[in-house]
């Protein structure tokens, strides 16, 4: 039997769909965009046609729409692209400090070119203070990244709010959504963002195609610098049979967002309720309202989630901490919102999608249960000693 898959946020599935929208593509849909002839004109409607459904999703304009390979390029160029292009009238941007790497490194790498960037801190369970935003604006700042929603704990960030700040004071706002589009409301307009960067991956797509949304008006560099493609935004020969793709995953999430979004959540709630009744002392991590509807991170007093997820092969899902040639780190975003040694390196994070059955929620709940039973066991039960179980987790983790 095959592992029941609980890990949505680092990658979905292709939905069947998607993959008979690109097919095509690939065999008589094969010309050049960019070429006049019957073929290049077949795959140049592809692409619009792609175009035309992540705006609708969206609700933007196409022409706002640039296609990417990915949402780490979408972000490296809203980041680079728009610092560099806007530098005239600043070197100042405000972040928060539990973006995803593809938004904090380019940030770093904009910090040894001369900008400042300011991070701002969480609170416990994950959510930034807009208060504490306005209160870092300065006369030099030019842009604003903040996450819609959060990939480990699915804390949902108060994005309009935001914007709304940001437009008072002339300063673009961009947000990675890679985690949010196709799970809850997107809108540009009611997020008031100026840019903002999909991951078709997390979104039934295939891996290797991205978009970014660029407001019109807003003044952006180029990433990849080459031929006039995307309408001088992003150079290279169109990839068309992912764009399509991207574009059908796009029409899907619009037509089932509501109801999808509804079942999951039902069932994230009867996986939390499940587990909290067979294993006891489950610890949610994360905003317990304004979160993802998929997404359920938690910690087991007393076990550790890499050891848990070791022992438990049935169920394929990821943890609170990174483990790398024997030594263990906790979790960035976990450390940012203050979560303790214990709490941290027992973190799940267990992450629903569209393929999610209710009988899969049931018996990966009576699963896990079972084995954070028998680790407590096995570890005689739970240390309210915060070091003392941080430094057991470290060990069991490096063995």
């Amino acid at each position: 039997m095959e592992p029941i898959y609980l890990d949505y946020n680092a990658t979905t599935p292709v939905d069947p769909l998607v993959v008979e929208e690109l097919l095509p593509y690939l065999r008589e849909g094969f010309g050049n965009p960019s070429s006049s002839h019957p073929y290049g004109r077949k795959a140049k409607e592809g692409v619009e046609t792609a175009r035309k459904r992540v705006a609708a999703l969206l609700g933007c304009e196409p022409t706002e729409v640039v296609f990417t390979s990915g949402g780490t390029e979408a972000n490296n160029q809203a980041l680079i692209g728009t610092a560099m292009a806007n530098r005239d009238r600043g070197n100042h941007i405000i972040t928060s400090s539990i973006e995803h790497p593809a938004v904090l490194n380019p940030l770093r790498w904009l910090e040894k070119q001369g900008f400042a960037v300011t991070y701002l801190p969480v609170d416990t369970t994950g959510l930034i203070d807009p208060e504490e935003l306005r209160q870092a604006i300065t006369d030099q700042t030019i842009l604003i990244s903040v996450m819609h929603a959060n990939n480990e704990v699915g804390t949902i960030q108060p994005l309009a709010e935001i914007g709304a700040i940001a437009r008072e004071r002339g300063i673009l706002l961009h947000t990675d959504a890679a985690q949010s589009v196709g799970k809850i409301p997107t809108r540009v307009d009611e997020l008031r963002v100026d840019l903002l960067s999909i991951a078709g991956h997390k979104l039934y797509a295939p891996k290797g195609v991205g978009a970014l949304y660029v407001r019109r008006g807003v003044k952006i560099d180029p990433y990849l610098h080459g031929a006039g493609h995307e309408g001088g935004r992003r150079a290279g020969t169109e990839n068309v049979p992912y764009m399509a793709a991207l574009g059908k995953a796009a029409e899907l999430a619009a037509e089932r967002l509501a109801t999808e979004s509804e079942r999951i959540l039902t069932l994230r709630e009867r996986f939390h309720s499940r587990l909290q009744e067979l294993a006891g002392d489950v610890l949610l991590n994360g905003h317990p309202t304004s979160r993802l509807p998929n997404t359920l991170n938690v910690s087991f007093a007393g076990v550790n989630g890499a050891e848990l997820l070791a022992r438990t092969p049935e169920i394929s899902a990821s943890t609170g901490s990174a483990c790398h040639d024997g030594s263990c780190e906790l979790s960035g975003v976990l450390k940012a919102m203050g979560t303790s040694l214990e709490q941290g390196f027992g973190a799940v994070r267990l992450s629903l999608g569209r393929l999610t059955t209710a009988e899969e929620v049931d018996r990966a709940a009576e699963i896990i249960a079972a084995r954070v039973k028998e680790l407590r066991g096995i570890r005689g039960g739970i240390t309210h000693n915060h070091q003392q179980t941080g430094l057991s987790a470290l060990a069991s983790c490096a063995g």
